[in-house]
């Protein structure tokens, strides 16, 4: 049985997955926190691209040293397993940390491949999530989308071909207007083209 490969990010209206906090925290509830913490919930490792490590590694070991509300999450975040897609050599410099090693898509084939691997959550890692897609790597994409416009950020979705289709497993709107979407990749539905759907076209009659 192969490991689970799942993707969780916050996303605007218009796509941006590179989150702002002026856009972000005003929609942080405990509904919100509830699907982050069933994202990692019974996580085996956490894949990462360098800049959100960067991120990660930059602010939760020192959270959880100063033993805050937070420092809870932030001894989970380092006690997990962190695999960290980058070309650098340098320390990673937090503990449990490893880097890949040569291509990111042969080593995700062999990641999903290896014994007692069960869960693995792709955080962030805007890049990293892009090419799973595009390898049919991804076993779902779990969206917080915010009731927000960002217009200026990183999107998610790509240009290029061929088109991704996806399939809905479960959504949930919280009190905030933020909607939570997990998806599945999916086979390409048929072909259809206007002709076999003119009948459905609202008739003429106003009333």
């Amino acid at each position: 049985m192969t490991a689970t490969l799942v993707s969780t990010l916050f996303l605007s209206l218009d796509g941006v997955a590179e989150i702002d906090p002026v856009w972000h925290f005003p929609y942080f509830d405990d509904n919100m926190a509830a699907a982050v913490d069933e994202d990692y919930q019974d996580v085996d490792a956490l894949l990462l691209g360098r800049v959100t490590y960067d991120s990660f590694a930059g602010a939760w070991p020192e959270r959880e040293t100063a033993g805050g509300e937070d420092a809870s999450f932030a001894a989970r975040l380092g006690d997990m397993r962190k695999i960290v897609a980058t070309r650098g050599d340098q320390d990673l410099g937090w503990r449990h940390v490893e880097r890949i090693d040569g291509d990111l898509v042969d080593a995700v084939r062999a990641l999903k491949e290896e014994p007692g691997l069960g869960k693995v959550l792709v955080a962030g890692s805007i890049s990293v999530v892009r090419q799973l897609l595009a390898a049919g790597l991804l076993d779902e994409l779990r969206l917080l989308v915010h009731p927000v416009a960002a217009r200026s950020g990183e999107r998610l979705f790509d240009e290029g071909e061929p088109y991704y289709p996806l399939t809905l497993l479960r959504s949930e709107t919280f009190p905030t207007g933020v909607v939570r979407l997990v998806y599945a990749p999916a086979e390409p539905p048929a072909e259809v083209t206007y002709d076999d759907v003119a009948d459905k076209v609202p008739s003429g009659d106003a009333g």
